[in-house]
């Protein structure tokens, strides 16, 4: 199984399916992810402990947010204390799905510790974190 691998929803063997729902309202905030619309960003924030118990409640925010046509979608990992190689196949996974519907997916993180992260799975040129939410006044 490769980090992209999923159910696919509303996707053909050509691609994304263009009759898909464009989806108006994220999932319910839960422990580890709200989301929310900062100008023409969708914001998935992600919070505590990501890891094999709590990575799909992660996933259901990134899968909505990755549903529409041309997302743009800022994944903010300020607020996450441990992630692990399940939380990290959710984001490739939503990555790929945000570049096949023309889209991006970003992640924020202002630290070391997901840059550090990012290099040893070798996903730091897929994913170079931004500083901050673009307009984010600090």
């Amino acid at each position: 199984m490769t980090p992209d691998t999923d159910d696919r929803a509303f996707e053909t063997a050509a691609g994304p399916d263009p009759q898909a729902p464009v989806l108006d309202t994220a999932p319910a905030a839960n422990t580890y992810a709200r989301t929310w619309r900062r100008g023409p960003f969708t914001v998935v924030e992600a919070t505590g402990e990501i890891d094999l118990e709590s990575a799909q409640r992660l996933a259901e925010h990134l899968d909505a947010a990755t549903a529409a046509r041309e997302p743009d979608v800022l994944v903010d990992l300020r607020g996450v204390t441990f992630l692990d190689c399940s939380g990290l196949r959710v984001l490739c996974r939503a990555e790929s799905r945000a570049r096949q519907r023309s889209g991006r997916l970003r992640v924020v993180g202002d630290g070391p510790r997901v840059r550090r992260l990012l290099r040893a799975a070798g996903l730091l040129q897929r994913f170079p974190p931004l500083p901050d939410i673009p307009g984010e006044r600090r």
